[in-house]
């Protein structure tokens, strides 16, 4: 019989605090902190039964690359000492300051990720949860709380493969969650130094840290935005379903696809702004994390290169799921976001760049991120 060998599973390291929600942590034959257990209180109102698509997401997870144990001990360390290493380095870029004593870097395993995204989803579900829900909601009659469960629940664990990175947005814990499994599969996949990716990876999930902690009035805008979108929703089934197959018969996908399709006008309106944002901040952190230069990552010519192949290439049927999830949408936001941050960068400096984060009125507008001299116009004059 061979050598069992251990995997990337739902380990957390790293963390000072426990996550939102979570049970007691205890420690695992590795010395990783790990979730004994989360628990979540159903109420009346809420859409989805949250601890059953925790629970669907964990279990469907696939499980990491199998690793000897000090392979994924070495993993966790060094990618903790990479969140820390970033730190400088998108300061001196960025020219932002956030406080340190609110850095949080966690590493996760694949069900942490889960359930870390289930918590987000429930925390920024919550105040608008008697509009989505109530058990005389016509869309929860439609669905039901526990098919809504299940479909999340398979949904994420699709995608806890495919994210390296992520910045807890909602909640207040403002956590950088590193998913050690995908982390270590993409750079032997794309055969880069491991060290040097570690800390690239780092460096754009920092930036997110440094763009929601320096810039005080964007977290409570991002989740205005999201309330205000989700009390849009058309209460009606009936009427979002035939949006869905109008769209089809007309051969309209979309550009966020099933999703853009079931849009209200309202919501549609919406979108386009959270888009924008969105554009700006994935754009502004692929920015720096390139721009650091080879004095901090020797590497990074390479494996931006190698990356962004990878970006685009898809099998097919992570392709099909892509497109019916929106995912191609969040891909170009990268790529037009970041144009926009170097074109203004080029032009007016990056203390020019940073009047963007002067107050919601100078964010860019959906049409100024593929027209960057519109916004230097608008803001700079």
């Amino acid at each position: 019989m061979g050598t069992i060998r251990p995997k990337f599973a739902g380990c957390v390291a790293g963390s000072p605090t426990a996550g939102p929600r979570e049970g007691p942590r205890s420690n695992d034959a590795r010395g990783l902190a790990t979730p004994t257990g989360a628990t979540y209180s159903r109420q009346m109102a809420d859409p989805v039964d949250w601890a059953l698509a925790a629970a669907t997401g964990a279990r469907l997870a696939p499980s990491g690359p199998p690793d000897a144990r000090s392979d994924v001990e070495s993993a966790v360390r060094q990618l903790r000492r990479a969140s820390e290493r970033a730190v400088q380095p998108v300061a001196d870029v960025t020219g932002l300051d956030a406080p340190f004593d609110a850095h949080r870097s966690v590493v996760v395993g694949r069900r942490e990720w889960v359930r870390s995204n289930v918590e987000q989803l429930r925390t920024a579900t919550e105040p608008v949860a008697d509009i989505l829900g109530g058990d005389g909601h016509p869309m929860v009659r439609a669905v039901g709380s526990r098919t809504t469960a299940l479909q999340m629940g398979a949904v994420l664990a699709w995608l806890s493969s495919k994210v390296l990175g992520q910045y807890e947005a909602f909640g207040g814990q403002g956590r950088l969650l590193l998913v050690a499994p995908n982390i270590v599969h993409a750079e032997r996949q794309l055969d880069v130094p491991p060290t040097d990716f570690r800390l690239w990876v780092c460096l754009h999930e920092e930036t997110h840290r440094v763009q929601f902690g320096a810039v005080p009035w964007l977290s409570a805008y991002f989740t205005d935005e999201v309330h205000a979108y989700l009390r849009a929703v058309d209460p009606d089934a009936g009427s979002a379903l035939a949006r869905v197959v109008a769209g089809l018969r007309r051969g309209a996908r979309g550009s966020g696809g099933l999703v853009d399709l079931m849009q209200s006008d309202e919501q549609r309106e919406i979108l386009d702004r959270l888009t924008a944002l969105m554009s700006l901040l994935e754009g502004h952190a692929d920015v720096v994390m390139d721009a650091v230069g080879p004095r901090v990552v020797p590497s990074v010519d390479i494996i931006r290169a190698r990356f962004d192949a990878r970006r685009q290439r898809a099998g097919t049927l992570d392709g099909a799921l892509r497109r019916l999830l929106g995912l191609d949408a969040k891909l170009r936001q990268y790529v037009e976001g970041a144009a926009f941050v170097r074109a203004v960068v080029d032009r007016v400096g990056m203390p020019g760049f940073n009047a963007v984060w002067t107050s919601p009125e100078t964010l860019p507008r959906p049409g100024e991120i593929a027209e960057p001299s519109e916004w230097i116009a608008r803001v700079h004059g």
